[in-house]
């Protein structure tokens, strides 16, 4: 059997896996979990599955036997908090009105309140908004336009980077996992690097002289390939790595140099979690922003994209032919979801909340041999875990026991890269939520340094 990546998160077949589920599983959870196996196809990161949960509320999932865990992966779901009372009662009352699925040719109150809400609060320039059930369809939607807008069919995104499933999609992101086997995918699809400051194939030790090596790559390809119909990414990655602001002003300007749009891809970033509504106002407005998981409001699957009034023009094509388009009980959530967002100020806090856990995270690291960098915007942030702070070799199996060990303290999250510990919990923790969190999670690296071992 071909050894299963680990690019997008921990993986489901190892022997700790199967230790953790011998030491938390009761037998009615197990039992669920193996009837779980026995029925669905099996696939990296999903099935078999870790636990069996019984409900999800604020920042917390809950498993069978009651126990809690801040989830600090959630998907990106989670925003506005899991089965948010607000988000329940606008999708009850769209239950009670039945206004909720809208055929093909109509459209509802919802629909246009929350199209409206979207050109309200994301930046000036973006004013037109088409909806999709989820966000693998919202890029390719996303593409497509960029591509019809253009009349060019070629796409410079990035290596390491995940943007959904469907031949589209999977073909401009940058993991193996989710293109190996299929065959040819969609062509045009270029890569270049990520910004990635701390550990990048050139040596490089300044933000300048990585930011400068990209650029020059990049624009080779617009030179030499031509046909580049955009540039797509995540403004910030989910590793997470955080670029320079002039990296992604310099990348505008190389698509408005070349007449390519810049896509981001803020189905995880977007609706407060980088501490602003939506990450690209660190940086650059794009020509198209792409949204998606929150915007369901925890509750239902919902994504789209927002994109400039003069890209408009499509009235010979469709791009986004999807039967839920304007789905009415979608939209409630996704209303509602921005709503609360709003009235209680969770970009603030996650502002707040991020930076301090941030400052927190780098006297951490000081304190510990296994952690070699800390990542991270608002409450979207990453722990590399390494063998030496000087070579830099990933740490995986030692992230792999502390995210078990965490586990078994109440903090589940998710590790990428094999060695990138994640933590994008719900916008609604608090600071003293956070920082028992952290303290949680040091004492497990501690546990590991100490060689006590899972």
């Amino acid at each position: 059997m071909t050894e299963s990546s680990r690019e997008q998160g921990d993986i489901n077949t190892t022997a700790l896996r199967r230790k953790y589920a011998e030491r938390n599983l009761s037998v009615r959870a197990q039992a669920i979990a193996d009837e779980d196996a026995s029925y669905f196809i099996h696939q990296n990161l999903s099935t078999p599955v870790l636990n069996v949960l019984s409900r999800a509320e604020g920042i917390y999932i809950y498993d069978l036997e009651g126990n809690r865990y801040i989830d600090m992966h959630g998907n990106g779901v989670h925003n506005v908090g899991f089965n948010n009372d607000a988000v329940i009662e606008a999708v009850s009352e769209a239950l009670r009105q039945k206004n909720t699925f809208t055929p093909r040719r109509y459209t509802n109150e919802h629909a246009v309140a929350l199209a409206k809400k979207l050109i309200e609060i994301t930046p000036p320039g973006l004013d037109r908004v088409l909806f999709a059930p989820g966000g693998s369809e919202a890029i390719e939607m996303a593409v497509m336009l960029a591509k019809q807008v253009t009349g060019k069919w070629k796409t410079i995104s990035f290596w390491d980077s995940y943007h959904g499933n469907g031949f589209q999609a999977s073909s401009i992101g940058g993991e193996e996992l989710f293109k190996g086997g299929n065959g040819p995918m969609v062509p045009g699809a270029l890569h270049v690097e990520f910004p990635n400051y701390y550990r990048n194939p050139w040596g490089f030790h300044s933000q300048e002289a990585v930011d400068d090596e990209i650029i020059r790559q990049m624009s080779i390809l617009f030179e030499k390939e031509g046909d580049i119909a955009c540039v797509i990414g995540e403004p910030v990655s989910a590793t997470p790595i955080v670029p320079s602001r002039s990296f992604w002003i310099r990348v505008k300007e190389l698509c408005e140099k070349h007449g390519a749009l810049l896509i981001f891809d803020e189905i995880i970033e977007g609706f407060g979690r980088t501490g602003r509504l939506f990450a690209c106002e660190h940086y650059v407005t794009p020509h198209i922003l792409v949204l998606g998981k929150s915007l369901g409001g925890g509750l239902l699957p919902f994504a789209g994209i927002v994109a400039n009034e003069k890209y408009n023009v499509l009235q010979h094509r469709s791009i986004g032919h999807y039967t839920h388009e304007k789905n009415g009980l979608c939209s409630a959530a996704g209303l509602a979801m921005i709503q609360y967002l709003q009235e209680h100020e969770l970009a603030k806090q996650a502002d707040e909340v991020g930076r301090h856990a941030l400052q927190w995270l780098e006297q951490m690291k000081d304190r510990h041999r296994l952690v070699g960098h800390i990542y991270g915007l608002g409450l979207h942030i990453g722990i590399e875990m390494v063998k030496d702070k000087q070579g830099k070799e990933k740490a995986i199996a030692e992230a792999e026991m502390v995210m078990y060990k965490a586990m078994e303290r109440g903090i589940a999250f998710k590790v990428i890269e094999g060695n990138v510990i994640t933590l994008r919990p719900s916008l609604l923790i608090t600071r003293d939520e956070m920082v028992w969190a952290l303290e949680q999670i040091e004492a497990c690296i501690q546990e590991v340094e100490n060689a006590l071992y899972y």
